[in-house]
């Protein structure tokens, strides 16, 4: 079977391409620049700048299924005018513009990363599929939209579309707020962290379940058409993932019981008082759409890919 991937050299990326190597799948991938990242097999096809409406026909000549991960990454703001429009831009209009030519080429399936941030930031229940999306931010809400428009363009034309809405990924060389983490656990010289009284419940996903839940996602005849929301089915808090990480990486750390609350009141001093109600607050998702439908299951605990990621980072 042909894949052709957009966002290949990202974090997500990198790990699916590998993996579909090692499963024997046909991987081409469409990039801005030439890379060498990935073995010769690895069909390269240099597009330019995704924001220009770039021409991707021949990428996906006798392409079975598209993977679209490339995307405009996610930075938690208030919603501008100027910057949701640049959001759109990218994560809504390139994903459209990317399943027309899709079409044209004769693509059967579309599997197109989204976000949990469609449901929302936070949450008392887990999230399921069929709540009403809720999108709070420019990133989400882009992303959002272009799940409508997949939809409606696979009604229009019958295109196969699958829409994953992960919450945070993790793994070796993850980005963002779980990187800092590491590099905090893995410094020589660990400073103490306000963040032992924590007691929040949080969806992740390990970055090898969700390049396993991709791939199946890739022929299995009931992704079709369908949303999924995906996570490694162990909640945690801030707290204990902390923890968690410490013990992956043999180390001790130090975390101040400062009630949640005051630290709320003292970043409302920095203008941060909704950041860290973000911060702090639940979200959780119900996976188990994924376990019924497609008979998914994580193949990879939490505990296992701490590991993984303390031995590469030796």
């Amino acid at each position: 079977m042909k894949i052709m991937l957009t966002g290949a050299t990202g974090f997500i990326g990198k790990s699916l391409v590998f993996e579909l190597l090692q499963q024997n799948f046909n991987v081409s991938i469409a990039v801005r620049q030439k890379t060498n990242l990935f073995p010769c097999k690895v069909k390269q096809f240099v597009v330019g700048d995704f924001g220009d409406n770039p021409d991707f026909s021949a990428s996906l000549a006798k392409v079975d299924c598209v993977i679209h991960l490339a995307g405009r990454a996610h930075v938690i703001d208030k919603i501008k005018t100027s910057e949701l429009n640049g959001f759109r831009n990218i994560n809504r209009d390139l994903t459209l513009h990317l399943a027309k030519q899709a079409i044209d080429s004769g693509v059967k399936r579309f599997l197109f990363l989204s976000s949990i941030g469609v449901n929302g930031n936070q949450n008392n229940k887990p999230f399921l599929e069929t709540d009403t999306p809720n999108p709070q931010e420019s990133y989400a809400i882009s992303k959002y939209e272009a799940e409508q428009d997949l939809m409606r363009l696979s009604q229009d034309t019958g295109l196969e579309v699958a829409i994953i809405r992960p919450p945070l990924v993790y793994g070796y060389g993850a980005p963002g707020n779980f990187g800092r983490l590491v590099k905090w656990v893995g410094a020589k010289l660990i400073l103490p962290l306000p963040l032992g009284s924590v007691k929040n419940a949080r969806s992740l996903i390990a970055i090898d379940n969700l390049v396993s839940f991709i791939i199946t996602c890739i022929a299995h005849k009931n992704a079709a058409n369908e949303v999924f929301l995906i996570s490694d089915r162990e909640d945690l808090s801030t707290t204990q993932l902390l923890r968690k990480i410490a013990k992956a990486f043999n180390k001790k750390i130090f975390l101040l019981p400062v009630p949640v609350q005051l630290m709320i009141f003292m970043a409302g001093f920095l203008g941060r008082r909704a950041d860290a109600i973000r911060l702090f607050s639940s979200l959780r998702v119900d996976s188990s759409k994924a376990k019924e439908l497609l008979d998914w299951n994580p193949k990879i605990t939490m505990d296992e890919q701490l590991l993984k990621i303390a031995k590469a980072q030796k």
